[in-house]
């Protein structure tokens, strides 16, 4: 099963909103949170981790636009798409020069907001600024490091640990055979065996487990492993 995204829809439209929520949920099977105005999205946004964010210019208590800035100012890296019933050029480059990673006048056709909305997750997902959270971590593939939110510690990996966790947490809760996992961190090696794996997860859970003899975060399952997030 692939790791359920969450995203955040922020406009005051009750019935845009909710139908957007809906038809992302039915076809991208995405875990969807709402807001109707500028505060309870900054609420959202502390609370959560989204991977990507809709957001209408013209809500009631800020212009979208500034919300954007403000996020980015708090160190908010999610792309951020936003709407607009306004699709001058001029607009365009204000909501572009705010922060934002796309910008889709109203009405929008669903196929065309998905497609581009999926375009911003794949190009994030491979930038420097891509973050994932793994348990009380925040997982960096790019700086092969895990940070502690709270405290700022940091968690060194190698090239190897950073491959393992990234394909366990692109398969979401589903358990991978040790078998899979050797093929995808180490290619088709005929020198290197399951054995090689199980050191790798062994000095992994040195790292992160709180205790490593029982596994909370990167678990054992018949047959294989799985990241617990």
């Amino acid at each position: 099963m692939a790791t359920i995204k969450q995203v955040l829809i922020v406009d005051d439209d009750d019935t845009l909103r909710r139908s957007l929520a809906e038809q992302l949920e039915l076809h991208e099977g995405f875990a969807v949170h709402q807001a109707a105005d500028g505060k309870q999205a900054l609420s959202l946004v502390k609370e959560h981790h989204f991977e990507v964010i809709l957001m209408d210019v013209g809500l009631p208590d800020t212009d979208g636009r500034d919300l954007c800035r403000l996020m980015r100012r708090q160190g908010v890296k999610t792309p951020i798409i936003m709407l607009t019933a306004a699709d001058s050029d001029a607009d365009t480059i204000l909501g572009l020069d705010s922060g934002a990673n796309d910008y889709i006048p109203k009405p929008f056709r669903l196929g065309v907001l998905l497609a581009r909305l999926r375009a911003q997750l794949r190009q994030f997902e491979l930038s420097d600024d891509a973050t994932f959270p793994i348990g009380p971590y925040s997982f960096r593939p790019s700086a092969k490091m895990l940070v502690v939110p709270e405290t700022d510690r940091r968690i060194h990996l190698t090239e190897k640990e950073t491959a393992i966790l990234k394909y366990l947490y692109r398969m979401g809760d589903r358990p991978i055979a040790r078998e899979v996992l050797l093929d995808e961190v180490w290619g088709y090696n005929a020198g290197v065996t399951t054995h090689t794996l199980e050191t790798h997860i062994y000095r992994l859970r040195q790292k992160i487990e709180p205790d490593p003899t029982s596994a909370k975060i990167l678990v054992t399952e018949p047959g294989g492993y799985r990241l617990v997030r």
